[in-house]
């Protein structure tokens, strides 16, 4: 074919801003993970000022994680994924880029205002209207990139990778857009149009999808183009790809309400979130199998490619965590675990070994393709942060494992006359030595990603970009 072609066939630019922007906020929100885990072993590190109490830091480490490091993961990968899957250039280079901009300035709007203590003191919700608005703008114009690219694909087919990107960025939306629904008062004050147990449930809801769809069905998405392209090997089953999607998306909106066992909220709504969440459990192995099975003749690329150990290892995580929930919603499992470390401990196994291993696996096949390199600077830099990130994941869940389920023990213990055995002080004690090993395992892991950084700066310093745009270029011509 020898017609002209754009010399950008595909828009990398905004690819290359948002990977750079991951690696950064992953530095700084994990960074801060570590600071409020040693605030929990020191408590003099809370320094005795309201911004840097462990009670302003901590949901600033949630949205940094989240929304600053998942987030610009989602975005970067799911604008790679769809421009190349359907062989197009994103449908707007300026929409593409105030996603990437807006999304910038929510974040830096959540540095400024949660240690200032400006919050709706929602878990994973917690910033005030004016953000809230601008984040549900940004998000319904990556809507319109996201979807206007797919419509007009030079290809026949929607490849799986993008049908999850789709739905999580869909539901996204009808999350936040429901659960912020605000009577402001001031310019950072806002009461919640809800009441009473109906907020809670609302917030749940909404809470609990944010795990479903922004950390789960985003990086499924993730999962489904990366795995298979790092493995060389095609998904394992493409029958199955379909089935684990619908299943996931109709069954994981209802599971929020096992957030909410021993509480105000009607019993029957608790039974049924539980009852949702153990039938969760087949559509989220659905998706770890598939992805496993994918090494079916490839296993032994693990003991060379670091990158395909990230993803691999991360699947591992998500289908261990995908137990754990289902397991941790059923009532009377809950009744030992419910407000303990053990909960965060279960967070941070899907958070750390999930989420962050199978974006660091992606952003590694990434960022040398758009930025006309072979490969990353140092094979032996992915390695050490491959262990580095393993054993921060092991250290963190065990400790919080230990520690949870002491606690839930000695809150529970009670001597014959129906009186408390422990004090809470003393259930605090007991767990001083988790919350220290809970920090190491904390500091491993960003250690790791300061490997990262400088792997990925000796990568971009050596690049030639116009060369990535080259190749593109020849790809999409080559695929016509």
């Amino acid at each position: 074919m020898s017609t002209a072609i754009s010399p950008t066939a595909y828009n990398y630019k905004v690819v290359r801003q948002f990977a750079i922007m991951t690696v950064v906020w992953g530095i700084l929100g994990m960074g801060l993970g570590v600071f409020i885990a040693s605030q929990l072993v020191w408590p003099q590190l809370n320094l005795d000022l309201p911004w840097t109490s462990f009670g302003r830091l901590r949901p600033l480490h949630t949205n940094l994680v989240i929304f600053a490091f998942g987030g610009c993961a989602l975005f970067a990968t799911s604008y790679y994924v769809v421009q190349r899957t359907c062989q197009t250039r994103l449908i707007s280079d300026s929409l593409a880029a105030f996603t990437f901009w807006g999304w910038q300035a929510v974040i830096v709007g959540a540095l400024i205002t949660l240690p200032l203590g400006y919050t709706t003191t929602k878990e994973y919700a917690e910033l005030e209207w004016p953000i809230a608005i601008l984040l549900a703008i940004v998000w319904v114009t990556y809507g319109v990139v996201f979807f206007g690219t797919i419509v007009k694909r030079k290809t026949k087919h929607i490849y799986v990778g993008n049908w999850f990107y789709g739905a999580f960025i869909v539901v996204t939306a009808m999350l936040h857009i429901v659960n912020h629904m605000s009577l402001p008062v001031s310019l950072f004050k806002s009461y919640s149009a809800y009441s009473g147990a109906t907020d809670a449930m609302i917030q749940w809801w909404y809470g609990h999808n944010a795990v479903g769809f922004f950390l789960t069905t985003g990086f499924l998405g993730m999962m489904y183009y990366f795995v298979p392209k790092q493995a060389e090997r095609p998904i394992y089953s493409y029958r199955l790809s379909i089935v684990h999607f619908w299943a996931l998306i109709t069954l994981y909106i209802w599971a929020g309400p096992h957030h909410l066992h021993y509480t105000a909220l009607p019993d029957w709504a608790q039974s049924l979130g539980m009852a949702m969440s153990i039938i969760l459990l087949a559509p989220s192995w659905g998706g770890m199998i598939n992805g496993m099975m994918t090494l079916s003749g490839a296993w032994h690329k693990l003991r060379t490619d670091p990158i395909l150990r990230f993803l691999v290892v991360s699947l591992a995580f998500y289908g261990m965590s995908t137990f754990e929930g289902p397991m941790m919603a059923i009532k009377t499992v809950n009744s030992l675990s419910h407000y303990t470390d053990w909960t965060v401990g279960h967070v941070h196994a899907g958070a750390l070994g999930w989420v962050a291993m199978i974006s660091i696996g992606a952003l590694y096949h990434l960022i040398p393709k758009v930025y006309g390199r072979e490969q990353m600077h140092s094979i032996g830099l992915i390695n050490a942060h491959f262990w580095l990130a393993t054993i921060g994941t092991v250290l963190y869940i065990a400790s919080m494992w230990v520690n949870g389920i002491t606690q839930g023990l000695m809150w529970r213990a009670i001597n014959d006359d129906g009186t408390l055995t422990y004090s809470f002080v003393e259930a605090l004690q007991a767990s001083h030595p988790g919350f220290m090993v809970r920090a190491l395992g904390g500091a491993f892991f960003a250690s790791g990603m300061l490997l990262m950084a400088y792997n990925v700066y000796r990568t971009v310093r050596a690049s030639k970009p116009a060369e990535a745009e080259a190749a593109a270029q020849i790809a999409v011509v080559g695929a016509h």
